[in-house]
């Protein structure tokens, strides 16, 4: 379980939120640009460092601002694909998928068999041997995704996913995302501004106007219009 009660000031507005997400459930992020969704994940990251506040996943404290504690971002074990993902242009595919297994040290022949498992499941075999910046944006974003889901994190963290695929692939990585967050029973904070996709894959939805969360439910119940910022 992931549970976030954080609070820091930005350029204008201060950002004060509580988060939790279950095990095995997706829960999506929504709001107008600006709002605080990928500030919030960030900071869950380790990336940004909040003014105050607790980060628990799993009971492990990852920040508390008390007490000085942050651990840092790649000891977190969170696979987070950014809204622009940051694949390493100058290595190859099946290296950028490695990466992750290649850093926590795993043996040669698991990290071959997993980055090739992930490389199938997001159907980016072919372009194993290609450099990554060679790619198109909808490659790059399946190849972090792979990337992200081949160290099986303790939480998975998604900034607009889907914006650079097409159509039928977006079908496919929803349903492979919500096939590995319920198997691998953690949770998933995804962060979008399509209400569609929203009610497609998340299993609570949260909105966030200026810092402060405007409304909490399931996604299939969301009001066409908040209160606040007017964001569909």
């Amino acid at each position: 379980m992931l549970e976030v009660v954080i609070s820091k000031q930005l350029r204008e507005y201060t950002l004060n939120l509580t988060l939790r997400a279950q095990p095995g459930e997706i829960t999506v992020l929504m709001g107008l640009n600006g709002s605080g969704k990928s500030t919030t994940l960030n900071i869950v990251a380790g990336l940004l460092r909040p003014d105050a506040g607790t980060i628990l996943l799993n009971d492990r404290c990852l920040c508390e601002t008390r007490e000085g504690i942050d651990v840092p971002p790649d000891c977190r074990d969170i696979g987070y694909v950014l809204q622009n993902p940051a694949v390493f242009p100058h290595m190859t595919v099946y290296e950028n998928v490695a990466f992750g297994l290649r850093a926590r040290h795993y043996p040669r022949p698991y990290v071959s068999e997993k980055t090739s498992e992930w490389m199938e499941h997001l159907q980016i075999s072919d372009l194993a041997q290609i450099k990554a910046g060679r790619l198109s944006g909808g490659q790059k974003q399946r190849v972090a995704l792979a990337r992200a889901l081949a160290t099986k994190p303790e939480l998975l963290m998604l900034d607009e996913p889907f914006t650079a695929l097409d159509q039928e692939s977006t079908r496919g990585v929803k349903d492979l995302i919500r096939n590995f967050v319920r198997e691998m029973n953690i949770p998933c904070v995804l962060v979008t501004h399509r209400l569609l996709d929203s009610q497609e894959i998340g299993d609570r939805a949260l909105v966030i106007c200026r810092g402060v969360m405007e409304w909490e439910g399931s996604p299939g119940q969301m009001p066409e219009v908040c209160t606040i910022c007017q964001c569909r």
